[in-house]
């Protein structure tokens, strides 16, 4: 099922997309969103009688996290290795606020501070559950679902300040969308999944998850061995090797086998 959070002018509504998607991540020209009643996290997935064209609405980005964005860095050997970074013994974690997400179309905002932004293509998991100390082996009964993340870096502060909260946590640094994917499991990205970043068209990054050194069951439980996680939450999962600078009118797309894609413009902020 994939939930799409969205606004046709008014207050944001939530919706089912409706059919398959194409070999290009995009739905298929007769698809719906056929709405909900209320937030799925919340109101559990209510179809109301309402359905809506993909034209006549805005995608927003599919979940505002209530509390954080949890970050995993240097998750793929060979993106550590092109930064010049050893591969960590246990998962890197860093939070991103949640001020830093943006939808599906919305701009990323260069700013003044960098000269050197970067985009990072990931998968993101999204948390459906109050949690703690979860089992690798339970992971997937607190797991909502999955999007397409975008961990915007600004890379000169990133190496200036020794940590990362200022360089990953400029507004607009985390687009998220277009929609949460709720039927798959933590194996379908063990197995593998082409993670591609496009730097106006060009193919930048051409990864796969089953590349990550640690997957998806083991962050979970890593990080919710040190802290509590809430409903809406998200979890970055790293990047892929190809990482590289953004310029002001520049667009970058994020494709995600299975879960489409999420595009936007980077302007001046």
């Amino acid at each position: 099922m994939r939930i799409a959070r969205f606004t046709t002018g008014d207050d944001p509504l939530y919706g089912v997309l409706t059919g398959d998607l194409d070999e290009y991540g995009q739905p298929a020209e007769d698809a719906v969103l056929v709405g909900l009643a209320g937030d799925p996290l919340y109101a559990g997935v209510r179809l109301l009688d309402q359905q809506y064209r993909l034209e006549d609405v805005r995608l927003l980005a599919p979940v505002l996290p209530r509390s954080k964005v949890v970050a995993i860095g240097r998750n793929y050997a060979a993106h550590a290795a092109e930064l010049g970074n050893d591969v960590p013994a246990e998962p890197l974690m860093f939070l991103k606020p949640n001020t830093s997400v943006v939808g599906p179309g919305d701009p990323i905002l260069y700013p003044r501070q960098t000269s050197d932004l970067h985009y990072e293509g990931e998968l993101a998991v999204v948390i459906g559950r109050i949690c703690r100390d979860v089992p690798p082996e339970q992971a997937t009964d607190v797991i909502h679902g999955y999007t397409i993340a975008n961990d915007v870096t600004a890379r000169d502060l990133q190496r200036s300040d020794g940590q990362w909260s200022r360089a990953k946590g400029f507004d607009s640094f985390c687009p998220l969308g277009p929609w949460i994917e709720t039927d798959l499991d933590p194996q379908h990205f063990i197995d593998g999944v082409r993670v591609q970043t496009y730097l106006n068209g060009e193919l930048m990054q051409d990864g796969s998850t089953a590349d990550m050194i640690f997957d998806i069951p083991t962050l979970v439980a890593h990080i919710s061995s040190v802290m509590t996680l809430l409903p809406g939450d998200v979890i970055l999962t790293g990047t892929p090797e190809g990482v590289g600078p953004m310029q002001v009118g520049d667009e970058v797309e994020v494709s995600i086998a299975g879960l489409g894609s999420l595009t936007n413009h980077v302007k001046a902020r």
